[in-house]
């Protein structure tokens, strides 16, 4: 049995005597993360790690690399899903449906203010606090590929794979191969 396995054996053990208390962590730490979090879903599992993994300390590195890889063969955002797995692990079937909301709807939400905000306004779109937003989210996915890219890829081999998968990936996008 993987220590993984065990770890969620544990965190499910956790999850039936989550109480109030329980859900109360569980909807701070992903609330907290559903309001400071921004990028797509490569940058929310970067969040997720520091968060869950280092900080708190919820799981290990290879359960959370598990539950990441069983998360990406799934239609939809990853991270969306792992708020979902993180939060059961926690906290049951309450945990992970709080957990989701939690960190879902200050976005959402923020989306839809912005999005009324923005129609308001003329020429909003060349504006430079837009560009700079862009760029910003730029750096915070690109930290967090690197961040998952030395812990998932720690040897030669596994560098190797990724960055050839990434150059057919980008040699797709290009019209170069047909995949």
């Amino acid at each position: 049995m993987t220590a993984a396995l065990q770890e969620g054996r544990a965190g499910q053990r956790n999850a039936r005597g989550a109480g109030w208390r329980g859900l109360g962590e569980i909807a701070a730490a992903f609330l907290r993360l559903g309001c400071t979090s921004f990028g797509g879903p490569v940058a929310h599992l970067g969040y997720l790690h520091a968060e869950f993994v280092v900080r708190r300390r919820w799981l290990n590195e290879e359960a959370y690399a598990e539950r990441v890889a069983l998360c990406n063969f799934l239609p939809g955002p990853s991270s969306s899903q792992v708020v979902f797995a993180l939060g059961f692990l926690r906290g049951g079937l309450a945990g992970a449906l709080l957990a989701s909301l939690c960190f879902t709807l200050p976005s959402a939400l923020l989306m839809i203010l912005f999005a009324y905000g923005f129609a308001s306004f003329a020429g909003v779109g060349d504006a430079g606090w837009l560009r700079g937003l862009k760029l910003a989210a730029v750096a915070v996915v690109a930290h967090a590929v690197w961040g998952m890219g030395r812990q998932l890829c720690p040897d030669v081999p596994r560098v190797v794979l990724a960055l050839a998968s990434a150059a057919g990936l980008v040699a797709a996008a290009a019209g170069q191969w047909v995949l």
